[in-house]
């Protein structure tokens, strides 16, 4: 079965190109288009199907995508949220990161290499082109005070170092001998202390910190 697949893109022209090529992806489809965030919500709260990706455009009026990605983050935390955007500068990335995004591509990407990205996004759970890591890692090396001031216990390291692998909370938790909700406690404390928001702000993290081997 195909991974489903929303556009969100106030250039109805783009999105429509954007639909006909990946609607060529052997392992996805795109199931409706919107013009914003607004609209998005709107689909989703009229209950029409709730996809497996997002790809999400920045720059839109009414609602545009860093509102959106963080609206998404709160009320459909299982979808992928793909940011695609003409924007590459660092601090609409970082962003769109702490704002829930599991990947970031710009709208100048060949086919192929969005539908790699689509699958490794599908597959891993997040996807970042080589210059989008550089900017992540070059904002946490300017932070990198942070593993100083802040207090991390020998239980959140270790829980960090399982966020970068596939293993669900469920399956952190057996590892670590506790229930589902001590490992989300760790989540959210976590997120709080780095001012963070999603697993794939964690990993970074855990990686950039040595916390990952």
């Amino acid at each position: 079965m195909k991974k489903t697949i929303v556009i969100v893109d106030d250039h109805i022209l783009i999105a429509k190109a954007l639909e006909g090529i990946i609607d060529n992806f052997s392992e996805f489809e795109v199931i409706y288009v919107c013009e914003n965030g607004k609209d998005l919500i709107q689909k989703l709260e009229d209950n029409r199907e709730i996809p497996d990706i997002i790809l999400l455009d920045i720059s839109m009026p009414i609602m545009d995508g860093f509102e959106t990605a963080a609206w998404l983050t709160q009320n459909h935390p299982a979808i992928k949220v793909m940011a695609l955007s003409m924007q590459g500068d660092d601090n609409s990335v970082i962003k769109m990161i702490k704002n829930g995004a599991k990947g970031y591509l710009l709208k100048n990407t060949h086919p192929k290499d969005l539908e790699t990205a689509l699958t490794k996004l599908n597959s891993d759970g997040f996807f970042y082109p080589e210059w989008a890591s550089k900017i992540i890692f070059s904002n946490l090396n300017r932070d990198n005070e942070t593993e100083h001031t802040v207090k991390i216990s020998d239980r959140e390291r270790e829980f960090l170092k399982y966020t970068v692998t596939e293993l669900s909370y469920k399956e952190i938790a057996d590892r670590m001998c506790c229930s589902p909700r001590t490992v989300e406690s760790y989540r959210d404390q976590l997120c709080d202390k780095l001012d963070l928001k999603t697993r794939v702000g964690l990993a970074v993290f855990a990686i950039k910190n040595g916390f990952a081997g």
